[in-house]
């Protein structure tokens, strides 16, 4: 046998299946603000981390720190509202149980904001699959390495070379090269295959593919 992997799993676009609740709001709050809307296709070839600048790449200029306000507000309640009809992705319930019925660990690792991400996957009936589960505290924009340090570090039992992040961003990636993990990308969210490529990592198109390649990567 060889190492076990620990699995850092995202939470939006990954195994919280709401790209389609992200599309929705994106689109109602570009209407309050005068921006035409979007498609999945073209919300995932320019969709990146920070924010700011996914909205420069639809401008073609950043946004002032007014609008950044009016448009990060709008999102929000649009989103929040979409979501409650949004479920988990395919066979992510049953991945899960399987993972920790096998005596292996898992954490959760996400940019939605801590006190809405714990209810929301309680109410899925899945917090007890995790070891530890750390959504956002603060407003900031940056991506998800430093929060990713702090993560791991309060995982002291799990070795970062053989933990694997798996999201649906290339941000995840980078996140879990500034630790020193390994990464899965799965093509189910934010982003299409071709951005997701870019990084260097595996690329996959279903949650189970996804844990195939992290057992793949640390054995």
């Amino acid at each position: 046998m060889g190492k076990q992997a620990h699995i850092v799993w995202d939470w939006n676009g990954t195994l919280f299946h709401d790209i389609d609740a992200v599309i929705q709001a994106t689109n109602a709050s570009f209407a309050e603000i005068g921006l035409a809307p979007i498609t999945l296709e073209r919300y995932r070839e320019l969709y990146c981390v920070p924010v700011p600048k996914f909205y420069e790449r639809l401008m073609g200029r950043l946004p002032t720190a007014e609008e950044w306000v009016v448009m990060d507000e709008a999102f929000h309640r649009h989103y929040w509202a979409f979501a409650e009809s949004a479920g988990l992705a395919d066979g992510a319930d049953r991945l899960l149980g399987e993972w920790q019925d096998a005596g292996l660990t898992q954490s959760m690792c996400s940019l939605a904001p801590h006190d809405r991400l714990l209810p929301i996957v309680r109410t899925h009936g899945i917090e007890e699959r995790f070891v530890r589960v750390d959504g956002r505290v603060g407003d900031s924009t940056d991506g998800k390495a430093l929060q990713m340090a702090r993560h791991l570090a309060a995982l002291s039992e799990v070795d970062p070379a053989r933990a694997v992040v798996i999201g649906d961003a290339v941000d995840d990636a980078l996140a879990a090269a500034h630790v020193g993990a390994l990464a899965v990308l799965y093509t189910g969210g934010s982003h299409s295959r071709a951005s997701l490529a870019v990084a260097g990592v595996p690329v996959v198109d279903t949650l189970a593919d996804a844990v195939a390649e992290a057992e793949r990567l640390v054995a």
